[in-house]
């Protein structure tokens, strides 16, 4: 009678190896390949089994979701390095277009001093018609500094915004990484006393 149980327990074991291996064989869906990262934690959340407040994940698939935060992360980063350094060069753009500004002003005030006829590379130029370009000038600056300010308050906002969503991200992954590392504790002290239980019989 004992033969015939471990001979019974011997089988259920090797069937369960056998499972298991297929299981660590089976490819990865494309969801965990081609889809965002909310995607792919609704697709874990909706394909996974909930035992006794834990969540069973296989470990490939938890492998990839892994890695495909962390590039995410890493991407975010980079994006977040790109506007540091594209609001940088708009700060640069928008002081140096300021003090041409000042100048620009500067030498308009200075002519307006002048006579009505302003000598211009050996030419007389009417006060007029210098003044008209004077102020174009001025005017295609003032587009530019304007232009230049509203894309460094986007690229800002963007900044701080993407700053929000990967300080959100990263705990989002940290909350899921702990409930993960919790469930697979679980599950491997559950086999283990499930052992214990097979070895004490």
């Amino acid at each position: 009678m004992n033969n015939l149980r471990n001979r019974i327990i011997i089988l259920m074991a090797a069937m369960l190896l056998v499972i298991m291996k297929v299981n660590s064989q089976t490819a990865l869906p494309e969801e965990l390949t081609n889809n965002s990262i909310d995607e792919q934690i609704n697709y874990l959340e909706n394909r996974t089994r909930i035992y006794e407040n834990y969540r069973a994940i296989r470990e490939d698939m938890f492998q990839k979701i892994n890695r495909n935060i962390r590039d995410t992360i890493a991407a975010d980063k980079n994006k977040i390095n790109e506007l540091n350094d594209l609001t940088s060069a708009l700060r640069a753009t928008y002081d140096s277009l300021n003090i041409i500004l000042e100048t620009t002003t500067s030498n308009l005030n200075e002519m307006t001093a002048t006579k009505n006829s302003i000598k211009v590379l050996g030419m007389e130029v009417n006060k007029v018609t210098y003044n008209t370009i004077l102020w174009t000038i001025i005017l295609v600056l003032v587009a530019l500094l304007s232009a230049g300010f509203l894309v460094f308050k986007r690229n800002l906002f963007t900044t701080i915004r993407t700053g929000k969503e990967l300080q959100e991200l990263k705990e989002e992954f940290e909350d899921y990484r702990q409930s993960t590392r919790i469930a697979r504790e679980k599950m491997q002290i559950d086999h283990f006393n499930e052992i214990k239980k097979l070895k004490g019989r």
